[in-house]
């Protein structure tokens, strides 16, 4: 076993680039060649087809079934021009992954021959099986019907030899069962909420987008050292692993060089991201050895959370050629940092406005303010809902663990519109907002700075940070679906929203000019939000936590009593208002959550309860046996113990270390057994939650004996060697 521990390093350092397969041209001649996009539907499709498409995409409304068959004979000519065989509904489960069913084009001929047939039918809707995804109660398993149904508003893509369609899930009865599904309704219900306060700054405003520029964290490990890691294979992360000497502490990895096999495998990652519709545009290393990071130009929510979806799969499948293993779990190695997908959030119109960016004249920037104060209202009126959206198993490792995020959600506003929002309390309501250096100064305005997306520092200790022109949600795990964050805050939004409006329409109907009743309205807003959820301090700070409490945050850290928050009266209200989740929804996803949890906590104590008996007792076992037969060497030879101090000091502590190991191992599997009994879903989740952080208790003993084992004879490949490889 030690002897392929070093072969395994050997090969993995010997390993060459592969040279990157580059389409001939520039990216924009490739860009989106797999997506059928607007260019191709006006080449594919009829004009009264096209105008009912993009009337259906643009506006909303239904298409026909006549009109979804001339849809659908477009889309297989396209696709059989690029050898398509198969078409799939491509849709976003409760698993935190994708799923997928590949059906054949052909059909019988009548002649006893094929040919390749795909209609409207096709396009609008499949039926999986409801009852084997995640469904909460929601189906039983002898209720199996399901259906997944076409969403046009995010292109249908190819992947290989296969026409993909991006699809919505819902149960026989309706309920949501997927991640697509409440986002878009999310999406829809911010917008119907905005546009009304938006026409009173610009009557021409018809529809508010939601815009994600998501960042994806990642780690590379090479293939043959992963298989030789079970913890890594099961898990997705390291059980048990003593520190290396060297990891991040010298700062060296971040922003460094890129290592080639690595830029050769970012650049086939971004041909394919390109040639599939992603804008991928920025790559470079983080901060913990092997960790790198990408991120693509914004993009409406919903496709730029399809896009993400289809990256993580697309990371995976290239990675491999390149013989990486590549790791979304949000804690893969202990001691260095962990990995997020920073979600970058904003709001902008139909018409080009940007609502998280100051306007070109007074009435422009009191929008902005108005927006960006409801946002911040939303965020603490649910501030422990928008915790427990990003809360996983996984994620738990990065939440208050000294790095982004703490695990409490404040908001980090910069000295400059911390403030604005100070002097707006001060000054009298019809006060114009102007933006420094494009009007003369002059008393009684409230100024933003000019140059706005500099004009503070960063925090990278927020979990809520505006940084410019829009909100940094950078609490998201990597392995996560966006969806989960993006349809809470959306929906947070919404309801924060219509209920500005109407306190608005109060003080509009006593007769006030519209910039009067704004501010009347937005200045009790300000005042409560102010000395409560915006932070631009420390947020690792352990003083915080307290204070944090004493303002009123939510300072929870077991993820299933986060889980909880899904369903307080408060949660059911805002979701019921804006449309998003019914009652019965959220009762299901608590039920899946809690159930994940469980699950990924298992695992990880099962993986490494069976390590630890099968492969680091034998080995240290293996040690002392050669150690025994030392002194036992020496006494033959001298008659007594003289010379091997060392020997028997090492013995002592391997016999401690072992029976320190297998006490906790036999713990650990009766505390299992344990929760496996008991019936209440959320109670076996608090029990697992204990067993999780046992886990740490079992590893120390384990890291201590790899630091006094022969090298040669542990069984694992190790941090030194996992994490500088490449």
């Amino acid at each position: 076993m030690s002897i392929d521990r070093f072969d395994l390093v050997k090969e993995c350092f010997e390993k060459k680039a592969v040279p990157a397969e580059c389409p001939d041209g520039k990216p924009s001649d490739y860009f989106g060649e797999l997506v059928f996009d607007r260019r191709k539907m006006q080449k594919y499709l009829d004009r009264r087809t096209l105008d009912a498409l993009l009337d259906c995409i643009d506006v909303g409304k239904p298409l026909d079934p006549m009109t979804a068959d001339k849809v659908a004979e477009g889309m297989k000519e396209w696709a059989l021009e690029h050898h398509v065989t198969h078409v799939t509904h491509w849709f976003q489960p409760l698993t935190e992954g994708t799923a997928e069913k590949h059906d054949s084009l052909i059909e019988y001929d009548g002649n006893g021959g094929v040919i390749e047939k795909f209609d409207g039918r096709d396009l609008a809707q499949q039926e999986p099986d409801a009852s084997s995804f995640p469904n909460g109660g929601i189906r039983a398993t002898f209720e199996a019907r399901g259906y997944t149904a076409w969403d046009p508003t995010s292109p249908v893509f190819i992947m290989d030899d296969t026409l993909c369609i991006p699809t919505v899930f819902i149960a026989y009865t309706g309920e949501a069962l997927d991640y697509k599904t409440p986002l878009k309704k999310a999406l829809k219900a911010v917008s119907d909420a905005a546009v009304p306060i938006c026409k009173l700054f610009d009557p021409t405003v018809n529809k508010v987008y939601s815009y994600l520029g998501w960042e994806q964290e990642y780690f590379l490990v090479d293939e043959s050292l992963y298989a030789a890691r079970p913890d890594l294979m099961i898990t997705g992360r390291t059980l048990m692993g003593h520190a290396s000497s060297k990891s991040q502490q010298l700062d060296d990895h971040y922003f460094g060089a890129i290592p080639s096999r690595v830029a050769e495998f970012m650049r086939d990652l971004e041909i394919a991201s390109h040639r599939l519709g992603i804008p991928v545009k920025t790559r470079h290393n983080e901060v913990a050895p092997n960790q790198f990071e990408l991120a693509p130009i914004f993009g409406e929510t919903n496709l730029a959370n399809d896009q993400n979806q289809l990256l993580m799969n697309l990371m995976s499948k290239i990675a491999r050629k390149h013989g990486f293993v590549v790791l979304l779990h949000e804690k893969p190695f202990e001691g260095v940092n962990g990995s997020g997908k920073h979600n970058n959030w904003s709001l902008g119109t139909d018409t080009g406005t940007l609502l998280m960016a100051p306007g070109k004249d007074a009435l422009g920037n009191l929008q902005f303010v108005t927006f960006f104060v409801n946002v911040l209202a939303a965020v603490q009126r649910h501030n422990g809902l928008m915790k427990a959206s990003i809360a996983s198993a996984t994620n738990a490792h990065r939440l208050g663990g000294n790095e982004a995020p703490p695990a409490i959600v404040s908001a980090f506003l910069g000295r400059a519109m911390t403030s604005v929002l100070h002097k707006l309390l001060e000054v009298p309501s019809d006060t114009p907002i102007e933006i420094a250096g494009k009007k003369g100064k002059s008393v009684g305005l409230v100024e933003i700075p000019e140059i706005f997306v500099d004009n503070t520092d960063r925090n990278r200790t927020s979990p809520f940070a505006f940084t410019g022109n829009r909100f940094e949600f950078r609490a998201v795990g990597s392995s996560a679906n966006c969806a989960g964050a993006m349809t809470t805050l959306n929906a947070a939004v919404a309801e924060q929203l219509l209920d500005f409006k109407a306190a608005l329409d109060v003080e509009l109907a006593k007769g006030k000019a519209l910039n009067v009743a704004v501010m009347d309205t937005l200045k009790p807003i300000i005042a409560s939000i102010i000395d409560v959820v915006c932070f631009d301090g420390n947020g690792y700070a352990p003083e915080w936590v307290e204070e944090a409490r004493f303002r009123g945050l939510d300072t929870e850290t077991s993820v299933p009593e986060m889980i909880k928050e899904f369903t307080k009266p408060e949660s059911v209200e805002m979701f019921r208002r804006t449309g998003v989740y019914t009652y019965k929804e959220l009762e299901a996803r608590n039920e899946v959550k809690w159930e994940m949890y469980i699950k990924k906590v298992q695992i990880e104590s099962r993986v490494m309860v069976r390590m630890a008996i099968n492969h680091i007792i034998p080995a240290a076992i293996d040690y002392k046996k050669r150690l025994l037969e030392e002194v036992a060497l020496n006494n033959a030879v001298s008659g007594d113990n003289s010379g091997c101090a060392v020997e028997l000091g090492l013995i002592n502590q391997i016999n401690y270390y072992i029976e320190e190991i297998s006490a906790k191992a036999d713990a650990m599997k009766k505390a299992r057994k344990m929760a496996n009994s008991i019936e209440d879903l959320y109670e076996r989740a608090v029990a697992y939650h204990r067993i999780a952080e046992a886990l740490n208790d079992l590893r120390r003993p384990i890291d201590k004996l790899e630091e006094r084992v022969d090298n040669r004879t542990w069984p694992l490949p190790k941090y030194r060697e996992l994490l500088f490889i490449s």
